[in-house]
């Protein structure tokens, strides 16, 4: 039987909730470029992405090329725009700021997240969780984004790399995600996973190992009895 020893968090949609932010600011870089996609569209097709994916696939449903060096100048437009708007609009999901500091007085935590490591480290500044978790994958430590398995091989990686001691094992660790390609991808890396309906009605989740409406659902042995 499985022991629950490392918990990875995604970042958007899970502890801050942003996720309108990044639409907002993905659709304006994309209008400035002449293509247009509606709330509908991002919720069903692009919110599990990074910025790269999510422009790449936005340009290849259009029927657009886009070269390594335009997409770099797409990313970096809405990664300005989102910080000019993240100040004025933060809001952390209930139960985030009791939750994370009762888990990682248990367990080490890791956060593998699409959004860019400046916005990561601003936002948990910002709201005062840095020092809880021991080890954060960013978009920019991947090469390939979600459902690709790699963001969360890598963080379960870096926490046994601080660890110094016996090795976490996939089936001893947790994902906790909000995107149905952040499922995929725990699936894909052997890793249990919850889902929690901040993103995603609960229908569209079903490949994840549990499904909450919110964090403050979540108590340690509920999520024991769920690794086991």
């Amino acid at each position: 039987m499985a022991v629950l020893r490392a918990i990875i968090f995604d970042f958007n949609g899970i502890l801050v909730d942003d996720e309108p932010i990044h639409l907002e600011m993905f659709r304006k870089v994309l209008r400035e470029e002449g293509i247009a996609i509606s709330e509908k569209d991002y919720y069903a097709r692009y919110l599990g992405m990074d910025d790269r994916g999510c422009f790449k696939a936005a340009y290849r449903d259009h029927g657009e090329k886009i070269d390594a060096a335009a997409l770099a100048d797409l990313v970096r437009r809405k990664a300005r725009y989102y910080r000019e708007t993240i100040a004025k609009r933060m809001t952390v999901f209930p139960g985030v700021k009791k939750l994370i500091p009762e888990l990682s007085s248990r367990y080490p935590l890791a956060i593998a997240s699409g959004a860019l490591r400046s916005e990561i480290d601003m936002i948990l500044r910002s709201i005062g969780l840095t020092k809880y978790f021991q080890a954060i994958v960013s978009a920019e430590d991947v090469g390939e984004g979600k459902p690709n398995p790699e963001i969360f091989l890598k963080a379960l990686n870096l926490l046994n790399q601080s660890a110094g001691s016996k090795a976490v094992l996939p089936s001893e660790c947790l994902v906790v995600e909000d995107s149905k390609e952040g499922i995929l991808g725990a699936r894909r890396a052997g890793i249990k996973c919850l889902a929690v309906t901040n993103s995603h009605p609960a229908e569209e989740l079903g490949e994840a190992d549990a499904i909450v409406r919110s964090l403050e659902e979540v108590t340690i042995p509920f999520l024991e009895k769920l690794v086991a």
